[in-house]
């Protein structure tokens, strides 16, 4: 297929030999005769990142409330960013209890975080769970983008097999839930995900195989175009339209620098394409999801930092024990400093994703404007496998729609739905409940 330019429309595409690469909002395409009645503005994005096993709750939480609270000693890495995200407290997911169905605490944790559901306790083939809200809002905005989401994670895609006190492996290690019956698993590989945003669509011809074949850049297909395209942009459109593919292609030798190195895990063959530390793994993925929200290709992203009930070790940070394990803590002062060392981790990890996006400039603002990234996870304190009062927190602006900034302190207990509601309704998913909420959640 020859190279060639499409027609301008608000999400604009370059396209060669099967390759759509997406463009970031460009004011110059906006101005243009064809976007005239058009007003340019940035759409709304959702991300929701999950860390598993609760935290130390004592280093977890703030003092004081609204605008003068004080961060706490595991939020400290953010500090620098205090006016772009919310402290939510009090919120809960009552169906992720025990109950009637005992044991069993991380699989429910991750099968009702997005969903506020009760899944059915088996092992076997009968799963039954609720609709993730990523994908009731994929179902209706999903249309507008290339993909209707996409779901990250950096531990493997399992739908069956039993995990955790009887329950399928498919409840632990699935965030998104496409039916009740069907999970969607989430990809592993930074190069799958990749080739998944910006790869050929499926029957198309050239794409992912073709290009890893002979070697190629994304960028060698659609270079003409670009240089076609710049043409016509005005100098800063121009420096935007650099920077943006310089990003990209920066991703790309991230990844194949990690084929490169493959590094054995134990137990299973690694797969290419995963970098050799965790943090490279976590912060390559987080690069991607900036890609994807600034070329439009998608507007709804999960990304499982690690699934609950997660053994993984952190020796970089001097903690060489499991996190499951270790969060088990029966209140011993050692275990607890050693939880506190990984809730931190996560927590810079968390802080270095959002300065990506609020470097990233977007109409008359910033990528982290327009978007809402909600972190957190399903346990609060791990010893008891509590699901009460949840660590979370909301960052970005929603296009204007969110304030943060603050403390926010919800009447407890608050179902978490009534947040999930709230930011679904933000994204122009029309839904007046969902899960076990009771209704909106006021003052984000």
């Amino acid at each position: 297929m020859s190279s060639q330019l499409l027609p301008l429309n608000r999400r604009n595409w370059l396209r060669a030999a099967g390759v759509c690469l997406g463009l970031p909002l460009l004011e110059s395409l906006t101005r243009s005769s064809a976007l005239a009645a058009e007003k340019a503005t940035a759409p709304r994005r959702l991300a929701y990142l999950y860390v598993p096993n609760g935290v130390n709750v004592s280093q977890w939480q703030v003092s004081g409330s609204g605008k003068d609270y004080e961060l706490s000693r595991t939020l400290a890495p953010l500090a620098k960013l205090r006016s772009e995200f919310t402290v939510i407290s009090g919120l809960n997911h009552e169906n992720a209890t025990p109950g009637p169905d005992g044991g069993g605490d991380h699989s429910r944790a991750t099968a009702v975080y997005l969903t506020g559901v009760r899944p059915k306790k088996t092992g076997g083939s009968d799963i039954r769970n609720g609709v993730s809200i990523d994908q009731v809002a994929a179902q209706q905005i999903g249309r507008f983008t290339r993909l209707p989401s996409l779901e990250l994670s950096t531990d493997g895609a399992r739908t069956t097999g039993r995990c955790d006190s009887g329950y399928s492996c498919a409840y632990q290690f699935n965030l998104s839930w496409a039916s009740p019956t069907r999970p969607v698993p989430a990809e592993q590989n930074p190069r799958a995900a990749f080739e998944r945003l910006f790869g050929a669509p499926e029957g198309g011809e050239g794409g992912a195989e073709a290009r890893q074949q002979m070697r190629k850049s994304v960028l060698d297909f659609v270079r003409d175009d670009a240089r076609s395209l710049a043409g016509g942009l005005s100098a800063a459109d121009r420096d935007k339209l650099d920077q943006y593919l310089t990003s990209l292609r920066d991703v790309e030798k991230r990844i194949e620098q990690a084929e490169k190195t493959p590094v054995p895990l134990p137990d299973f063959k690694r797969p290419t394409g995963i970098p050799e530390t965790y943090e490279a793994h976590i912060r390559v993925m987080f690069d991607l999801i900036a890609l994807a929200f600034q070329t439009d290709s998608t507007r709804m992203i999960t990304f499982t930092l690690a699934n609950d009930g997660s053994n993984r070790a952190f020796p970089d940070i001097g903690v060489p024990e499991a996190h499951h394990q270790l969060s088990h803590h029966r209140n011993n002062a050692a275990t607890l400093e050693k939880i506190a060392r990984i809730d931190r981790y996560y927590v810079e990890q968390f802080a270095w994703f959002l300065e990506r996006l609020r470097a990233i400039p977007e109409g008359e603002g910033t990528l982290l404007d327009n978007a809402m990234v909600l972190y957190g996870g399903c346990i609060s304190e791990g010893n008891q496998h509590l699901h009460s009062n949840l660590p979370l927190l909301l960052a970005g602006r929603g296009g204007g729609t969110l304030q943060p900034g603050k403390r926010l302190q919800a009447a407890d207990p608050t179902p978490m739905c009534n947040l999930h509601l709230a930011l679904a309704q933000r994204v122009g998913v029309k839904l007046d409940r969902f899960g076990d909420s009771t209704g909106v959640l006021e003052g984000i």
